[in-house]
């Protein structure tokens, strides 16, 4: 039974193997509850049943939570595409996603466009883990902002739900409740075990977890524990409050210098160090105020004979704070990409030229 219909299998070579040990052994035969592996046999996914032709009864398919989490993977098309990675065109990610899906279940993919592909999953953890697998493999590729996979119902919007359950010591319990009540969520059951930890239940918006895993850790030292499950869905539960901040964007290409990092760190939280590589519209930091604000991060300072460029040993930089993939993902909003290499991850803007933007965001 091949995706619920019965198909005869037509093959010339069919093989079946059992494992002694760690070892794979062909073997003719196999009995109820052996761990066998069948080669030969296309077109078959995971939940098909391979049956007799004469006894076609299939067993119930593997039932696999819906994805609830969508992103844009697109091809490179920052100044520096093709400069670290190996696999860099549309074919090469689509040939790559397709082979994703062969095997992982809980991922799906549309590819209505040539260049650029949504791809589905069960949380933005899972696509994140999915961009990093891909990117040690040699691929260069752009994200965009995780978003919910919503349903029309009725002319209603409907959004998936989670089961949200948390446990934490008990002195963390307002700052946890006050973070998920931020982002829709509602608490359904609150338990004390009486050794000092509390254990709390939420309704929460799929799209509430985005970003939550890594302020959850945060606010509570380390020492917390969540776990999620899909809740079905219910009807648009309003907007949540994203970054409050703006970015600090390059206006230039070149290098960043001591010099210009040093007069940018009152503006507010830098992402990149000395001697990096930046062109034009590449986020290099987080803004302290709710506007983007371009940025000549390459600015030198000026040489007369009364100054010396050996004085900037004395300027002392705050450490960047570099992020990780799966911080940049959960920091951009939707004018902004992610665009990662198998040695970089960096925050860009989708429109990378200063005076397009504007045009944009109207």
């Amino acid at each position: 039974m091949i995706n619920g219909k019965v198909q005869p299998i037509k093959t010339k070579v069919t093989l079946l193997y059992g494992f002694h040990g760690l070892e794979r052994t062909e073997i003719k035969e196999a009995r109820a509850g052996d761990i066998v592996a069948v080669a030969g046999i296309e077109g078959i996914n995971i939940g098909d049943t391979i049956a007799d032709i004469e006894n076609t009864e299939p067993l119930p398919r593997i039932a696999v939570d819906e994805p609830t989490i969508s992103m844009v993977f697109s091809v490179n098309t920052s100044p520096f595409a093709g400069q670290e990675g190996k696999y860099i065109t549309s074919r090469n990610l689509r040939e790559r996603l397709e082979k994703e899906l062969l095997y992982n279940v809980s991922v799906k993919v549309d590819f209505d466009s040539t260049d650029s592909f949504t791809v589905m999953g069960r949380g933005e953890l899972q696509l994140a883990i999915l961009i990093e697998m891909i990117r040690r493999e040699g691929y260069e590729l752009s994200v965009s902002m995780p978003e919910s996979v919503t349903k029309n119902v009725n002319g209603t919007l409907y959004e998936p739900m989670e089961h949200l359950v948390i446990d934490v010591p008990e002195q963390f319990k307002g700052v946890v409740t006050q973070q998920v009540g931020i982002r829709k969520g509602r608490m359904q059951k609150m338990n004390n075990n009486n050794h000092g930890r509390i254990r709390l239940e939420f309704s929460i918006p799929s799209r509430g977890l985005i970003g939550f895993r890594s302020q959850f850790l945060t606010d509570t030292r380390g020492t917390g524990l969540f776990n999620h499950l899909f809740d079905g869905y219910e009807p648009w539960h309003g907007p949540i409050t994203k970054r409050s901040t703006g970015t600090l964007v390059a206006d230039r290409p070149g290098k960043t210098t001591t010099y210009a990092l040093y007069h940018l760190q009152p503006r507010g939280t830098i992402f990149v160090k000395e001697n990096t590589p930046v062109y034009e519209g590449m986020v290099i930091g987080e803004n302290s105020r709710d506007n983007d604000l371009d940025v000549n991060v390459t600015k030198e300072k000026k040489l007369t004979n009364m100054r010396a460029a050996g004085s900037d040993e004395a300027l002392q930089l705050i450490p960047s704070k570099i992020l990780s993939l799966e911080q940049a993902i959960e920091f951009i909003k939707q004018d902004e990409l992610v665009e990662v290499t198998p040695l970089s991850v960096r925050i860009r803007k989708k429109i990378l030229e200063s005076n397009k933007r504007p045009k944009y965001r109207n």
